[in-house]
């Protein structure tokens, strides 16, 4: 027994028993139904199109949400322009309704005022059924158009200033200041100054064997519309401000065609005032030409301050 035991912990024995041992590797991949590298190339292949539809999916969740935050954007500026909408037919309504607690007082003082204190011999005349109604709405109207001005400039404003900076944002709210100064400076400039220098020339032009008997609709026609141009006309600094801010108007233009421009004035003042007084034209067009001089300041101001800012 201790012969045979030394016999199989022999080296010559486990070596025989090495060499006798079946090799199943080779059965054993022959047996596999699918080659290794088949295998490898099936996988890959399968892991490509899922990659593609995975990137395609992201792609196209990217475009959905872009396309709903588009869609929001869109929805929320149609809300906010629709509350400023609000906000302002809110507060015309309110200083429409001031008005018309004083319409007799406007209507008598501040619309017939200036007729009557330019000359005696105009006279109102009422043609059509309603024309003291509409004569009163329209009054109404337009004084509470004045009155809330600076306010629908705000509300405007509120509704364009999310979109600036913050700089920009700062001007802003000075350039709310300025343009309702300068739209009030208009009307009384012409409350005050065209409208009599106007209705006088009216009231003595012509041959006294016609009665000058004006229709209310034509005289506040006439009123609104006087009132309105001068308003607008003195905006002109403020024009000159935003245009010389997007770099569209410089004062070396301003400064090159100044004679075009005093002569292109004065052309419109000729044709605004219905006198052929040279004096008469000259009250109406020298505040143009001092506008427009205090533009070519304004747009001097705004590209220094630009070219201060550019490093």
């Amino acid at each position: 027994m201790g012969e045979e035991k030394e016999s199989a912990n022999s080296p010559e024995h486990q070596e025989e028993v090495l060499h006798s041992k079946p090799d199943n590797t080779a059965d054993d991949i022959k047996s596999y139904p699918y080659p290794l590298e088949a295998e490898d190339s099936c996988s890959t292949a399968n892991s490509e199109p899922e990659e593609e539809y995975n990137v395609e999916n992201l792609a196209s969740n990217a475009v959905n949400e872009s396309e709903t935050k588009h869609e929001m954007n869109v929805i929320g500026h149609l809300e906010e322009i629709r509350s400023r909408i609000i906000k302002s037919g809110i507060v015309l309504l309110l200083a429409t309704v001031l008005c018309t607690i004083n319409a007799d007082f406007l209507v008598n003082e501040l619309l017939i005022g200036p007729l009557i204190r330019s000359s005696k011999t105009l006279v109102l005349q009422n043609l059509v059924p309603y024309g003291q109604l509409s004569l009163y709405l329209q009054v109404v109207l337009f004084s509470g158009f004045i009155i809330s001005f600076p306010l629908l400039i705000w509300q405007i404003w509120l509704f364009v200033a999310p979109g600036l900076h913050e700089h920009e944002r700062k001007a802003g709210r000075f350039s709310i200041l300025f343009i309702s100064l300068s739209f009030f400076t208009g009307i009384a400039f012409g409350y005050f100054v065209f409208l009599p220098v106007t209705l006088q020339f009216f009231a003595t032009f012509g041959t006294p064997l016609i009665k000058n008997n004006i229709s209310v609709q034509d005289y506040v026609s006439f009123f609104i519309g006087a009132l309105l141009t001068a308003g607008l006309v003195f905006e002109l600094p403020f024009i000159s401000y935003i245009l010389s801010k997007i770099g569209l108007l410089t004062p070396g233009f301003m400064k090159l065609y100044r004679k075009h421009a005093i002569v292109v004035l004065l052309i419109i003042a000729a044709i605004v005032t219905p006198s052929t007084d040279v004096v008469t034209q000259l009250v109406i067009g020298l505040p143009m030409i001092l506008l427009y001089e205090l533009s070519i300041m304004i747009s001097a101001h705004v590209n220094r301050k630009k070219k201060t800012l550019i490093p």
